[in-house]
């Protein structure tokens, strides 16, 4: 089984900067694309941000420009630095992870447990 352990979430004044951790640990053969996702109260999980373990990237409109995603695949870290935070940030943060326990195998997903965001203005 694969663990996400998330940490970094807080508070932060508009326009300010968090920067979320996620470290994937287990036994996976490899990890494929390592997301984070966010949910507001009362709005369905949304992606926020996406990396492969080619490097691809992908950002949802609502962030481009003010969030980056990193990912160090030697230590299964994903990072969302996100600068000029609003108020429309504040969400739990979910890290979310594609694996395969070996090279044969059907991936698989995982969650972490969430981080709390909160932005005031």
């Amino acid at each position: 089984q694969v663990q996400l352990d998330e940490s970094g979430g807080g508070s932060a004044q508009a326009g300010g900067s968090l920067r979320l951790s996620c470290t994937a640990s287990g036994s996976a053969f490899s990890f494929n694309t390592m997301d984070w996702y966010r949910q507001a109260p009362g709005k369905e999980r949304e992606l926020v941000a996406g990396k492969t373990s080619g490097g691809s990237t992908n950002l949802a409109d609502s962030v481009k420009g003010r969030f980056t995603i990193s990912r160090d695949n030697a230590k299964n870290t994903v990072y969302l630095q996100m600068n000029g935070l609003k108020p429309e940030d504040t969400a739990v943060y979910y890290c979310h992870a594609e694996w395969r326990a070996t090279m044969l195998d059907r991936v698989r997903t995982a969650w972490g447990q969430g981080t709390q965001v909160t932005v005031s203005s």
